[in-house]
C-alpha cells in the first residue's frame, strides 16, 4: 500500500513539473489517501442540548419554586424536625411511620395497592390531624430511601401554609382549575431535605366539586403511579364534617386517622370509620394522651390496624389497641 501512495505521489509531482494544471476536483480524486493524511481532523459537531429526564419527581426541577422553612420555630412549637436533640414525640412517629412505610413500599403483611398514598384525616376537628400530618412528613422525609409531598387537602380550611408561615400562592385547586399549569409551577421544594409542599391554593367556592372531578382523579393516580420513591401524604377534612374527605379516602391506600384522647366520642370514631371502609389500611392513631411518663410531653400516640375487616370489626380492634396504648 506505501508502494503505491510513493508512486502515486511521484506521479502527481512529474506533472506539476511539467506544467500541468490539475483541478481541485481531480487533485481530490487522484490523491484521497494523501489528503485525508494531511487534511486536520474535522472539528467534532457541538454537543446537542442535554435533554433532561425527570426520573423522580418534577419537585427536584429547578423550574420549582423555594421555600425556606424555619425548622427553629417549628421544633418550639412541638413539631419533629431535623437535626433537633432526640424527644419523646420524635420517637413515637418513629414507631407510627414504620407499618406505614412498610405498606407504602410492598414490605408489609399483604401488598396494598397504593401504599404511598396516605391520608391523615380525624372524624372532627381540632383533634390534632394537621399537626399529626406534619410531623408524619417530617420524620418520613429523615428516612434515607425515600421522598416525601405533603399535599394540604383540607382546601375549605388550610393550616399548612400557616404551620410553615409561608405567603399565600398557587396550589392544588389551582392545578385542578387550569390544566395549563403544571405541577412545577405550584410545587414548593424546601430547605428540609426530600420535603417538598403543594398547599392548598386559590380559594374555590365549589372546593367539593373539584375534589371529587374527574381531574383529581387522574392527579393522584398520576401522582401514585410515577413516582415510587415518593410518599405522599394528604392533610384532609375531617370525615363527617365535609364530602370531599371521603371522595379523598376512596383514591388511598392508607389513612391515618387522629383521635383526641378523651374528646372524640367513641360514636363518631365508628362513624367515622364506615366512611372509609373501601381503604384496605386504617391506622388510629390516639392524641394528646396523657399519663406516665408521657406528661411532661403532653402528647401520647396509639395504632392499629384492621385487614380486610368491616368497619365496625375494625374499629372495635383498632379503638381497643389505641385505649390501651
Amino acid at each position: 500500500m506505501s508502494s503505491l501512495i510513493e508512486k502515486a505521489a511521484q506521479r502527481l509531482e512529474q506533472l506539476r513539473q511539467a506544467g500541468v494544471e490539475m483541478a481541485p476536483a481531480q487533485q481530490a480524486a487522484d490523491e484521497p489517501t494523501l489528503a485525508a493524511a494531511a487534511a486536520p481532523l474535522p472539528a467534532s459537531p457541538a454537543p446537542a442540548p442535554a435533554v433532561v429526564a425527570q426520573i423522580s419527581s418534577p419537585e427536584v426541577d429547578r423550574t420549582s419554586k423555594f421555600v425556606h422553612l424555619d425548622v427553629e420555630s417549628l421544633a418550639l412549637a412541638g413539631f419533629v424536625t431535623p437535626n433537633a436533640p432526640r424527644a419523646a414525640i420524635a420517637d413515637q412517629f418513629r414507631v407510627i411511620k414504620r407499618p406505614l412505610l412498610a405498606n407504602a413500599t410492598g414490605k408489609g403483611a399483604a401488598p396494598v395497592a397504593n401504599g404511598n398514598l396516605i391520608m391523615v384525616t380525624s372524624a372532627m376537628p381540632g383533634e390534632g390531624k394537621s399537626f399529626s400530618a406534619v410531623n408524619l412528613a417530617m420524620s418520613m422525609a429523615m428516612e434515607l430511601d425515600y421522598r416525601v409531598l405533603l399535599v394540604d387537602a383540607d382546601v375549605s380550611r388550610p393550616s399548612l401554609r400557616k404551620v410553615f408561615n409561608l405567603p399565600a400562592g398557587p396550589g392544588l385547586m389551582d392545578l385542578l382549575i387550569d390544566n395549563k399549569i403544571k405541577m412545577a409551577d405550584v410545587l414548593l421544594r424546601t430547605n428540609v431535605d426530600k420535603l417538598n409542599l403543594l398547599l392548598s391554593g386559590t380559594p374555590h367556592p365549589r372546593a367539593t366539586e373539584l375534589l371529587a372531578s374527574d381531574a383529581m382523579t387522574a392527579l393522584i393516580e398520576d401522582l401514585g403511579r410515577r413516582y415510587p420513591d415518593r410518599i405522599i401524604i394528604f392533610d384532609s377534612p375531617p370525615l363527617l364534617l365535609t364530602t370531599e374527605a371521603r371522595v379523598l379516602a376512596s383514591h388511598m391506600g392508607q389513612i391515618l386517622m387522629v383521635v383526641h384522647a378523651e374528646k372524640t366520642l367513641r360514636s363518631q370514631v365508628l362513624h367515622a370509620l364506615t366512611t372509609i371502609d373501601a381503604c384496605p389500611v386504617k391506622l388510629l392513631m390516639l392524641n394528646q394522651a396523657r399519663g406516665g411518663d408521657q406528661d411532661a410531653y403532653g402528647y401520647g400516640y396509639g395504632y392499629g390496624f384492621g385487614y380486610g375487616q368491616s368497619a365496625s370489626q375494625a374499629a372495635e380492634s383498632n379503638v381497643q389497641v389505641s385505649s390501651a396504648s
